[in-house]
Parts: C-alpha cells; structure tokens; sequence
C-alpha cells in the first residue's frame, strides 16, 4: 500500500482539527435504526456553504429523481501557492447546480480561491462539473486513474443509437422485446450531457495515498463495486471520512452489472469493499456521505449493507429449487419498490450482479440460450 504526503504540507499538518462529534451546533442528536445524525435533520440550503466545522463547509447541489440531491464537502487547503478551498465531488453539470456554484462564488466565497477539485468517482452527479470548475478556476483535478479514465472515455462516446454490444447485454438480462425497442430508441451518449469535458490531465489518487489538505491528512481507499476504483478519503486522526457513495446511510448504493464488464463479478467485488473498510473504519468515525446526512455508527451500517446483499442472495438461491431465473425476473424479489422506466435498467443490472455472484460462488449455474443467461439450482 502506497503512502505519500504531498511535499508542500503545512506545519503543523496531523494535530488535531476540530472536535467531529459536531455537537457544539446545537441541533438536537437524531437516532435512527442504529445510526446516529448529530445534525438531527438539519441540512443546507442549494447553494449555501454551511460551516460543518472551522475548515470544512458543506452545501448540497440538486439532482433529479429519488436521490434529490449530492453533498459536496468544501476543505480550507493551501496548494501550489494558492490559499483557499479544495472542493470534494462537484454535481451534475446542468443549469440549476452551475446557478448554485456562481451564486456561492459570487457571495460567501467569493474571498477565497479554489485550490484544487477532489472527485470520488466517476458517476455524473459527482464529476459532472469538476471539468467546468477546473476550467473556472484554473485548479488541478484529483482522482482515481481508472475513475477518471471512465469518466474521459464516456464524455467522448456521443453516438446517437446504442452499439449492438449494449443491446445483446439487455437481452442477456431478460429484458422484453419492447424495452430492447425502448432501449434503442433512448439513444446513447446521456453521459456527456450531465458531465463537462475534462482537463486532458489530472492528478492520480491511488489507494493508500496520504494527502495534505490544510491541517488535516486524508487518506485514499478505494473500494470496488459501485465503480471500479471509487475513493474515499478518510481523516484518522479527527475521525472522519468523505465517502461519497461507498457509504451511505439510508440507501444502498446500486451495484450493477457494467457494459464495460458484463462476465465481472461486481457484487463480489463490493462485498469485499466492505470489509475493506471495516477493517480500516474507527468505529466512532464521522461519514461525510454524498446522499443523506453525516452519521456515525459506521461498522453497523457497514455490517448492514452486506447483510442485506446477503439476504438477496439466499432469497434467490431459494428461488432457484421453482424455477429458473433471468434478472429482468428478480425484481419482485430483490427490490422492496415498483420498477418504474426511470430506474428499470439500474434494476436490471443489480439483478444481474447478484445472480452473477450465486454463479461465481457456485451457488448457481447458468445458461446462455438464444443470447438470454438463465440462471438457476447449482
């Protein structure tokens, strides 16, 4: 594992920051299903920086849909001889979040420069603006290799129809012949539309790295799943994480079958993840999530996210002794909500990493026939 404090870290870096309990905001601590939110339900308007401890602020962005919103986390950095803010995950570039970031630059940050751009992954809502921002402000963009080498790949693919390829994996899922049509006729290329061309470089976050952001030292874990090389980045010292979507407290992240990887084993791969970073986790750790709001309790939601992958899995391997199985079958049995047409293909791909997973285990066999996996009793 790497380790590597950036050469212009300040004196000083390592000592104690701040108290992250946050209990001298005076909201009252909300508890809920073993989680503890010390902001009760207290959460920043669009476009407000709020002042989650002396150099960390926290404003959200919208996002459309079920996840209403991303937290972005704003670090008080010095870097490259610049005094000002580092911004974590940025939102989708669309009107309504570009509207939010000038507004904050235009009023409570407006005496402050921007030091550099920190993205945890690839994902739209969490890249979409880091190249506009970089562009703005002239500041380096910091990531994961393999996240950012997705997010340039996918910028750049701005065919109108969906390649063979993509279709044959649907079909390979099970879906009916009117959504293969469906499908079609969505086109492809939606990616570009939420995310700003990114800078032709960028500085890489590999596992295991220490970076000096102000007076605190963040290290980088990675987990897979999600995305292929996700990044958190986790204070030890003042117990504190920026996770991004690797943990969140109220939703489970999807984990889906990828088109860049449809025989990988994406559930594996996250159920690994989760223990990576129960190994690694302090249990009194501050989550810094991008959906939802900061909790503790972080080896119980860890502990939960896998149990309930766990439960799916048996609830399929049961099914298997009625029938077989194509994913576009599981849904009534995954997912405890209605599959509507805004998230039938994130439904199709969890399906497909689970059933994928009792197969990889040897918890199932599967069978391709006329292009469809049909999966069932091992």
């Amino acid at each position: 594992m790497a380790s590597q404090l950036q050469s212009n870290s300040p004196e000083g870096i390592g000592r104690k920051s701040y108290d992250m309990s946050l209990s001298d905001h005076g909201f009252e601590t909300k508890q809920l299903k073993g989680l503890s939110y010390p902001l009760g339900d207290h959460v920043p308007q669009y476009g407000e920086a709020y002042p989650l401890a002396p150099d960390i602020g926290w404003t959200r962005l919208p996002v459309p849909g079920n996840l209403n919103h991303i937290n972005i986390w704003l670090l008080d950095d010095e870097f490259d001889g610049r005094s000002g803010y580092a911004i974590a995950d940025t939102g989708l570039f669309l009107k309504d979040c570009i509207a939010h970031w000038k507004s904050m630059f235009e009023g409570e940050l407006s005496d402050k420069q921007v030091t550099r751009i920190f993205v945890t992954h690839f994902h739209p809502d969490h890249a979409g603006c880091a190249g506009w921002l970089a562009n703005r402000h002239k500041a380096p963009v910091w990531m994961n290799r393999t996240e950012w080498l997705m997010a340039r790949m996918l910028t750049a693919d701005v065919r109108d129809h969906p390649p063979k390829e993509a279709l044959a994996i649907r079909k390979l899922m099970g879906y009916p012949e009117e959504r293969l049509e469906k499908f079609a006729e969505q086109g492809w290329g939606n990616f570009a539309k939420a995310v700003s061309r990114l800078p032709i470089s960028h500085t890489r976050m590999d596992d295991g790295d220490v970076i000096a952001v102000g007076s605190r030292e963040w290290q980088v874990i990675t987990g897979g799943g999600h995305t292929p090389e996700h990044s958190c980045m986790v204070d030890h010292h003042n117990g504190v994480i920026i996770a991004g979507d690797q943990i969140l407290p109220r939703i489970t992240s999807n984990v889906s079958m990828m088109d860049l990887e449809p025989n990988a084993d994406p559930l594996g791969e996250w159920l690994a993840s989760i223990d990576k970073f129960k190994d690694a986790l302090a249990p009194d750790m501050l989550v810094l999530p991008a959906h939802g709001s900061p909790f503790t309790g972080v080896q119980k939601r860890l502990d939960r996210l896998a149990e309930g992958h766990h439960e799916r899995l048996d609830i399929l391997e049961k099914e298997f002794a009625k029938r077989e199985l194509r994913a576009c079958d599981c849904f009534d049995l995954l997912f405890d909500r209605e599959i509507t047409d805004s998230v039938y293909g994130l439904a199709a791909g969890e399906a497909m990493a689970h059933l994928r997973h009792l197969d990889r285990t040897g918890r199932a066999t599967c069978e391709i026939r006329d292009g469809v996996a049909w999966f069932g009793k091992a």
